[in-house]
């Protein structure tokens, strides 16, 4: 009977614990319960909420949806910026089974229309000062029936023919009633975020309540975000990108305080939250970094309590990671993500101090698998020291599209991230580069990515991006695209010396070009493909 047990397998006699997303708020609210939500609203106001109220409130939405004709597995749409009402919009949502989808207000209404429809958003609730947005959305997407107006919001004017809307406070005041979370399978979907749509269409990633509560354990090991509950975190990162860097569900699974910046990024505000607040850890992309840098180089003034700065979105350079840790005396921690994965891949360790060697984007976290592979998809023999296409493996990571059937993964069940990829000996994944933005010239490939990192680690370069141009004898040929750092000049022959020698010298740019201020994407990366409309198509 032994040996029959052994060989057809034995069922475990653990309990069924279903990893939902609303067991962080339930935690916190119950483990955690006067900790804090803090909330920019307007000029310095901050409005503050604990975990233990923050649950109730959620709790009340909840019901409220559910009373209003929403079921589970219904998607709504979020268009918001880092506020207390969206953070309810979180987990009033998927506390019920219903689906967080997260809109990036910056993106344009052809593209945010495309994904509402695709989607078949319901509801759409609406962040301070998007009820314009919004009215040119419920133009475009029939399938809208209920606006809810978050940030205290009163409609400005009729918001659409036929559609019902309310205010949050109102539809809490008529409707909320506590319903109880959980009762779904981990397997159901929690949330959707689309890719920024700059190249092609934007694509949708849905993700489940077991793969943002794995995340969430991934992300949380001392070795990447390392949060406590003794910690203080401003959430800089947009709550509509690919879950806020899951820092809305790290935080209250650890009870974290949590600071929301509001829409505002301003270096001022920002500071004024960080030493108000006394935050301890902050994340946001390498732009807005170098905005409060360069506010406290003018201004002197200090940020005492931050010890962490945890930068992702794009590639930082090395000058630049050496002056936040200078000037904002912290310890920065660079990452690589994708809203494919959830989305953080990997972290440079907590615990390394300030200045121990050459950056890379960190190890990826347990629970995440990496590998390289040639142009043909053929994984490279020798794993280390090379450069190959970079190839993903894990719970938390997308096995295809929304709405798409096929999946978007190789014989092995990895998903293709489109970035190039090196990992040194000791596991640590530097990206050199996308893919897509190889320039080809003669028949050979140039990396820009290599050019970006010796042009970023000079003093007086504050952001570098180099773009390919179109060229009828040599198919295409390298621009050199530079933001100087302020008070600071550098001409095009000191940028071109700083390459000669360090790269083959038929990989030297056709043309520098200086800008005040480099454009960003709707995420804050860089936008390469404006500058590339602007520069190398003339």
């Amino acid at each position: 009977m032994r040996r029959a047990a052994r060989r057809e397998g034995m069922a475990g006699t653990m309990q069924r614990y279903a990893l939902t997303v609303d067991k962080f708020l339930d935690h916190a609210a119950k483990w955690h319960g006067k900790s804090a939500v803090a909330s920019a609203t307007t000029g310095t106001q901050v409005e503050r909420i604990t975990y233990h109220e923050l649950r109730a409130r959620c709790g009340l939405l909840s019901g409220a949806l559910l009373d209003l004709g929403l079921a589970p597995g219904d998607r709504i749409a979020t268009l918001a910026w880092n506020t207390q009402d969206h953070l309810t919009a979180y987990y009033g949502a998927m506390g019920v089974g219903l689906v967080c989808h997260t809109l990036n207000p910056r993106l344009s209404v052809a593209h945010l229309a495309e994904m509402v429809n695709e989607a078949q958003d319901r509801w759409i609730l609406v962040g301070a000062g998007l009820q314009s947005l919004a009215r040119q959305l419920l133009s475009r997407c029939r399938g809208l029936q209920t606006v809810i107006l978050l940030d205290r919001q009163a409609p400005t004017e009729s918001i659409a023919e036929g559609v019902r809307h309310w205010s949050l406070e109102e539809l809490l005041r008529l409707f909320g009633r506590a319903a109880p979370w959980g009762g779904f399978e981990e397997d159901a979907a929690a949330g959707l975020c689309y890719t920024s749509g700059t190249v092609g269409s934007p694509r949708g990633v849905l993700y489940t309540h077991r793969s943002n509560y794995l995340h969430t354990v991934r992300a949380l090991q001392a070795d990447a975000l390392a949060l406590t509950a003794r910690d203080t975190v401003l959430v800089a990162v947009p709550m509509f990108h690919a879950n806020g860097w899951g820092l809305p569900f790290a935080a209250p699974a650890v009870g974290a305080n949590m600071v929301l910046t509001g829409r505002s990024a301003d270096p001022a505000h920002l500071h004024s939250l960080i030493v108000n607040e006394r935050v301890t850890v902050a994340a946001a992309v390498q732009t807005v970094w170098l905005g409060l840098v360069e506010y406290v180089e003018s201004t002197g003034r200090e940020l005492p309590t931050l010890q962490r700065v945890i930068i992702g979105g794009s590639p930082c350079p090395e000058a630049l990671l050496r002056r936040i840790e200078e000037q904002l005396d912290v310890r920065v921690q660079t990452s690589w993500g994708m809203t494919e994965l959830s989305p953080l891949g990997t972290i440079e360790p907590a615990g390394v101090p300030p200045g121990a060697g050459p950056r890379a984007s960190g190890r990826p976290p347990m629970g995440l698998d990496l590998k390289l592979v040639d142009t043909d998809g053929v994984t490279l023999p020798q794993q280390r020291m090379v450069v190959g296409r970079l190839m993903v493996k894990g719970a938390s990571v997308a096995e295809r599209y929304f709405n798409q059937t096929e999946p978007a993964l190789d014989a092995e069940g990895y998903f293709d991230t489109g970035d190039l990829g090196l990992i040194d000996e000791a596991g640590n994944l530097t990206i050199a580069g996308r893919a897509k933005d190889l320039i080809k010239s003669g028949g050979e490939w140039i990396n820009p990515r290599e050019i970006e990192d010796l042009i970023g680690a000079l003093p007086e370069v504050a952001l570098v991006a180099v773009i390919g141009r179109t060229h009828r004898k040599w198919g295409e040929r390298p621009i050199l695209v530079v933001e100087p750092r302020r008070d600071h000049a550098i001409g095009q022959e000191s940028l071109l010396a700083a390459l000669r020698g360090k790269v083959p010298d038929w990989w030297l740019p056709d043309q520098v070009v200086l800008i005040e201020r480099m454009p960003l994407a709707a995420t804050g990366k860089i936008d390469k493909k404006r500058l590339r409309a602007e520069f190398a198509e003339g």
